[in-house]
């Protein structure tokens, strides 16, 4: 099944997106974005898309419409997008219901959300990307399911309650973690050490962690209750109170699970 898509949006979503449904034999029509030049850096990484400024997609070819943009914008966009008769449109957050679609002149509304870190200039292997789909309508959610695994063969179907509870899990595995890798970074330059210092060690433990599981992977002062290590750290943290709080409130709940 190849299907005839067109993508709102030109982030770093719709910049890795673009290609991969082109590479996995659908046609792209058409990139929206708002200024026009950032369309045309998506539609020029492929083979004949149409770069668009205007929300008119009336006369499009396309069959599925996809809102690869923030979170806060998907109400407005989806509102004022003007569709032809039949089609079918979704958006890609893990966060957003399903029903803020409701309004669209969309005969069909879906979630294709992939649970991914994207960034532009960053070429993301789908094929290891999971797919999270909603949609009231079954055929809608077949052909989501038919399009999701044409790019990776890792797809469920979630409803808006379990999405939620994924994003905000993603959130804490992902880019909290990440967070906490860059406050890591800024604690060695402050002692002018080189942070490739602690890459075996990261490697070591999300390794570990996804081998054996967080909790039985975890180590360090904390699980040990080495409450003089703790104290000495705090105080080592003492130049900046809001890291000493954010060290002192996960060392407890690493104490307290």
């Amino acid at each position: 099944m190849k299907l005839k898509i067109a993508i709102l949006g030109a982030g770093n979503l719709a910049w890795n997106l673009a290609p991969a449904l082109e590479n996995a034999g659908h046609e792209v029509t058409e990139v929206y974005a708002r200024e026009l030049r950032k369309a045309k850096e998506i539609t020029e990484r492929i083979y004949s898309a149409t770069p668009k400024d205007d929300l008119d997609f009336s006369e499009s070819r396309a069959q599925l419409f996809i809102l690869a943009l923030k979170d806060d914008a998907i109400a407005e966009v989806a509102d004022q997008v003007i569709l032809p008769e039949g089609s079918i449109l979704v958006h890609t957050s893990g966060a957003i219901s399903l029903e803020v679609l409701s309004q669209s002149s969309a005969s069909y509304t879906g979630v294709f959300y992939p649970l991914q870190s994207f960034t532009k200039g960053k070429k993301v292997d789908f094929e290891e990307v999971p797919f999270l789909l909603e949609s009231e309508d079954e055929e809608t959610l077949q052909l989501l399911r038919k399009l999701a695994k044409s790019l990776s063969p890792l797809v469920y179907t979630l409803r808006h309650k379990d999405r939620q509870a994924v994003h905000v899990a993603a959130v804490f595995a992902s880019n909290f973690t990440n967070h906490m890798l860059r406050i890591a970074e800024d604690i060695l330059h402050r002692q002018g050490l080189d942070p490739e210092l602690l890459k075996p060690l990261i490697i070591e433990s999300i390794s570990k962690s996804l081998q054996l599981g967080a909790k039985k992977a975890q180590t360090g002062p904390a699980i040990r209750e080495d409450y003089e290590t703790l104290e000495a750290h705090h105080h080592f943290l003492a130049y900046n109170e809001q890291l000493a709080e954010i060290y002192r409130l996960i060392s407890q709940d690493i104490i307290d699970s």
